[in-house]
This record gives structure tokens, sequence and C-alpha cells, in this order.
């Protein structure tokens, strides 16, 4: 085990200092003012924000709140989760399942169903999309769903003692396996494209300025409070136990822990925020389809959370931020070359930061103090 599991004092260390505080607390306003800079002035004014860029942030806050919820699991537990895409999916498959009904007789066919479903001769709903016309209820499967599966598979792979490489591959077969599910037609999820061309959000127009704001707002609110959330489970008795399960999990069994409800919770409360996640993302993007489920994209969650720094909360989000603002210039000027530049930014963090960016701050403030002492 490592210093911070034998030493209570060193485990109550505050993760984050007054300093990280008011950092916080300064980044989180200014990127709030970026959607009233939009609404507040014209195009073409010194500082107006495009909605582009505010769409494009709100994308970036949902892959953050994604990242984040991968570190609780993997920084926090030593549980590497290859399908954390799958999560991601499902909430935003439950959210669009909502907006999609939302659309009306607004479609190209003016039908009472989507005109996926009129394509395909569907003439009413699957007993899954029962009820999914109210928005509360499709918020309790953004919840659930995720969740739910979370809980079944974690339950039966953590009572197993898997862990591992061989975790990892479950996970990412499992969600391979639901990918190619949705992709087929018959399974009332839109198959290759998914759901797209919504209008409407709780009777209000999806693509107004005012609804986007709405939309970017609610998702940095989402992301501050899982942080905090998340600090708070880390910070925990349960925090700490879990930090001892990554460490040395039979030594945590046998002084009388039992690892299993541990590591469901986290597992299951790490499924949960990137539902949400998912959820989030849909309405901002516009669409979504079982591309998103794609193993790739849980290698990405991955490459974000390393190149952060694992087991730092604050250090995935910087990752997720970093590496897609990267990827929307690289996939600009060199979009085929993009995955090669991807692998090899996860070969030069592992090689050369293997604590992050994070801990290359950690590391130059350390010297800083020794230095000025």
């Amino acid at each position: 085990m490592n210093a911070a599991t034998l030493d209570p004092a060193l485990a109550r260390r505050p993760l984050f200092g007054p300093r990280a505080w008011a950092a916080l607390a300064v980044a989180v306003a200014l990127l709030a003012l970026l959607p009233w800079l939009n609404l507040a002035f014209p195009p073409g004014h010194a500082l107006h924000v495009s909605a582009y860029a505010v769409a494009l942030l709100g994308k970036f806050m949902c892959y953050a709140l994604a990242a984040l919820a991968l570190d609780l699991v993997w920084g926090y537990a030593g549980i590497l989760s290859l399908g954390h895409g799958l999560f991601f999916a499902l909430g935003g498959y439950a959210h669009g399942m909502y907006l999609m009904r939302a659309i009306g007789r607004d479609g190209v066919h003016q039908s009472d169903v989507p005109d996926f479903m009129v394509f395909l001769n569907w003439q009413e709903y699957p007993w899954y999309w029962a009820f999914t016309d109210h928005f509360w209820y499709a918020m309790l499967l953004v919840v659930l769903v995720p969740g739910g599966l979370a809980f079944v598979f974690g339950y039966f792979a953590f009572r197993s003692r898997i862990k591992g490489v061989y975790f990892s591959i479950i996970t990412q077969a499992l969600t391979f396996a639901a990918m190619l599910l949705f992709f087929r037609n018959d399974t009332g999820f839109g198959g290759n494209n998914g759901f797209t061309d919504f209008k409407r959000i709780l009777g209000f127009d999806i693509t107004a300025p005012t609804t986007r704001a709405a939309l970017y707002w609610i998702t940095l609110a989402a992301l501050f409070g899982a942080l905090v959330l998340a600090r708070a489970v880390t910070q925990s008795k349960l925090g700490r136990v879990l930090t001892a399960v990554r460490d040395a999990e039979s030594r945590v069994r046998f002084i009388g822990y039992e690892p299993l409800g541990f590591k469901l919770f986290v597992w299951t409360l790490s499924a949960v925020m990137c539902g949400v996640a998912g959820a989030l993302y849909v309405p901002q993007v516009g669409i979504i389809n079982p591309g998103e489920m794609s193993t790739e994209n849980s290698i990405e969650m991955v490459i974000w959370v390393a190149t952060g720094g694992r087991g730092t909360l604050i250090g995935p989000i910087i990752g997720a931020g970093a590496v897609n603002g990267l990827k929307t210039w690289f996939t600009s000027v060199f979009p085929e070359f993009w995955l090669y530049a991807l692998g090899l930014i996860f070969v030069l963090v592992t090689l050369l930061l293997p604590q992050g960016i994070v801990g290359l701050v950690r590391r130059w403030a350390a010297r800083r103090q020794e230095h000025t002492a």
C-alpha cells in the first residue's frame, strides 16, 4: 500500500487547496460568461463569442464529465474500463428518445412516429419507447439504464474477482456487442443514423441561442457538481478504502473489508455520471448514433484521463479539453492522420508524463517552492 493508505493524516489531506478552489471558481465564472457574450453582443463585436464556440465548449464539457467518471473508477479504484462509451451512449439514447418524440408531426413525413420508423414501416412505438414523451421519465431512464446495466454487469464481474486486463477486455466486448445491436434497423433505435433532426426540448426551440445557452450552463453546473461529488467520495472513508483496494485488494480483504460492495458502488456511480454526460451531449450536438459506443471512443476516454493525470479528478477534465481541442484543430488540417497523432499522444504521455499534465504542474510547483525556500 502507498503512504496515503497507511497514514490516515495523509489520506485526509484536502484534494484541492484554497488556491485550487479559487482557480476553479475563476474558471467556472469565465466559462459561464461565454454564452452571455454570445447573446449580448452582435457578430462582429470585439466581445462577441460565436455560437460555434459555445456549442464546441459545451461538447467538451460533456466529454470532461465522462472523463471525470472514468477517473473515479480507474484512478481511485484501479478499475480500467474500456467500455465507458457504452454508458455515455445509453444516456444519450435515453434523452434522444424523448427528443425524437418531441418532434411530433414536424418531421419530413409528418407522421406520429419518427421518420426512420416510417421508412422501416413501423406503425407504432415499441414497448421500450413507452412514456418517453415525458421529459422527467426520460431523465429517469438516463440514470437507471446505464446504472442498472453497470450494477448487474459489475456484480457478476466483481463477485467472480475478474480484474486487470481481463476486466478491461470484457468491458470492451460488452460495448462492441451493444454497438452491433444498436446498428440493427429492427431494434427501433434508428440503425446507422441513430437519432437526429431534433426540434424542441421542453417546448423550446432546440436551435435557439437562448436554449443553447441554457444547455451550456446546465452542462457546466453538472460538471462542477460532479467534481464536488467525486471529491467528497474520494476524500471520505469510502475513498480511502477504494484506494486501498486499488493498491492491495487481497490485504483489504484480509483485514475484514469485502471489496465487492465498494467497487460496485463506485462503478455504478461512474456509469450514471457517464450517462448524464451523454444525455447533455445529445441536444447540444444534435445527434446520437451507435458510433458513440465504438471501442475507439472508450479508448479515447482513457487517453483523456491519462493525459490530464489519473487519480487527480481535475486532471481528466483538463485532459479532455486539451485532447479534444487538439483534435478539433488537427482534424481540420490533417484529418486522415488524427488517429496516428492520438496514438503518439498516448505513447508520449506514458513515457514522459506518467502523472499527466497535473503531475507536471505539481513537479514544477514543488521545484519552484524549493528554489524560493
